[in-house]
């Protein structure tokens, strides 16, 4: 695999890049389905390498030995394991925005909910950038109930108002919700639900606290994502 990388960044680098992900002519072959194929064996990309492929502007590389061969085969097929293999990947510094356009960004979007001094005091020591973005894209923490780990937080939790055609209303925190059934919890801890069907002419009223970012969540610009987390980032 060594060898072979030295040899295709000497040889094919300038098409296909050094990576093996593409250049500025050559395809990516790490998603090859030539390169899948061959399995490291050299058996597919060989006669490609030695004839080239004219029609396509790739040149023929008649004098490489089936040696070279296979070590340039072996080389992408660990490219192409280490992509399949996701537990190998490694997150990149991801704090790459402008805090100060970021916190222009909160202080128009954001400081209604939340301040800096107040529940977002030292949040970038509480958690780290990865793990920040990700609170700040997806703030809601799903889980079952019973499952291990700390109770959800009540600031986050959807709460509903059921209302029977009976006049009978029923409010709680929303348990689930699709297009047949509706059911909460309500504050005795009882657990209760409807079917639509067998209730004609109930109405569902959803109070979600974390509506704004869900909508947030549709107007983000790449730029405005980094220039945030840039800015929770001074939050120490």
């Amino acid at each position: 695999m060594a060898r072979g990388q030295k040899i295709f960044v000497a040889t094919c680098g300038f098409c296909h890049g050094s990576t093996a992900n593409g250049g500025a002519s050559g395809p990516d072959l790490v998603r090859s389905v030539l390169v899948l194929h061959d399995r490291g064996t050299g058996a597919t990309i060989g006669p490609v390498i030695l004839n080239g492929r004219p029609d396509k502007g790739m040149p023929k590389f008649p004098n490489m030995t089936p040696a070279q061969i296979k070590d340039i085969a072996a080389f992408l097929l660990s490219r192409n394991q280490a992509a399949a293999n996701r537990a190998t990947y490694t997150i990149q510094n991801i704090v790459t925005g402008n805090a100060k356009a970021g916190e222009a960004w909160f202080a128009t979007h954001c400081a209604s909910c939340h301040s800096p001094t107040g529940d977002l005091a030292h949040v970038a020591a509480k958690f780290d950038p990865v793990a920040l973005q990700a609170r700040l894209l997806y703030p809601k923490q799903e889980g079952f109930p019973g499952a291990p780990g700390p109770p959800p937080d009540p600031r986050m939790e959807s709460k509903v108002t059921v209302k029977l055609a009976s006049g009978q209303s029923f409010s709680g925190v929303l348990d689930f919700m699709d297009d047949f059934s509706v059911a909460l919890t309500d504050s005795e801890g009882e657990h209760r639900s409807w079917l639509f069907e067998d209730n004609k002419g109930i109405q569902v009223e959803i109070h979600d606290p974390l509506e704004q970012h869900v909508r947030l969540l549709r107007e983000y610009t790449d730029a405005d994502m980094h220039n945030i987390l840039a800015y929770l980032e001074t939050l120490k």
